[in-house]
């Protein structure tokens, strides 16, 4: 009995193991080969007492669609951005199965119940305690996309749509 036990467990923890694994590699996948989108943020404060310093990241108006659309929305779906030569992303319509223009790619969202707001994905960007005054700056969220509309935030840019750097050292005044 205490082998099927210790089998069982052994089965079930290489499951999840497995699982992880490939939740892992398939959002790297997004990362070194997704489509790489700037969406324009909304000001918001890079503070939070409980948690340390970090930003809630909400989009600019331009990446969604009219409130009249939204409230016909399901839960989940895809919309069609349009990306510009900078890489600046604005809504474009709901999928409707036309085929993609050739600046247009898929985002998936998923609305918040409460609110009916979308949702792409990552709304909290962290970064080390001692930069908020760095990421407060930020102009636009990085998203890296798939051909499926999957995305990662993978950082902030500024307004001339350059990444801020999350990894340089803080100096300390003192």
């Amino acid at each position: 009995m205490r082998h099927l036990y210790r089998g069982f467990l052994l089965t079930g923890l290489l499951v999840v193991l497995g699982v992880a694994n490939y939740d892992i590699i398939s959002k790297q996948k997004i990362v070194n080969e997704g489509r790489e989108v700037l969406l324009k943020l909304r000001p918001v404060d890079p503070r939070s007492l409980i948690q340390g310093d970090y930003m809630i990241l909400r989009y600019d108006k331009a990446a969604f669609p009219a409130k009249d659309v939204m409230e016909d929305l399901p839960y989940s779906g895809l919309i069609v951005i349009t990306v510009d030569a900078n890489n600046l992303a604005s809504y474009a319509r709901i999928d409707d199965g036309e085929v993609l223009g050739e600046n247009e790619v898929y985002l998936r969202f998923r609305q918040r119940l409460k609110t009916g707001e979308l949702r792409y994905g990552a709304e909290s960007f962290f970064f080390q305690e001692g930069q908020a005054d760095r990421f407060s700056k930020a102009k636009y969220g990085i998203l890296h996309i798939d051909a499926s509309g999957k995305s990662i935030l993978v950082g902030l840019a500024d307004e001339a749509f350059t990444k801020i750097p999350y990894n340089e050292k803080v100096v300390d005044g003192g």
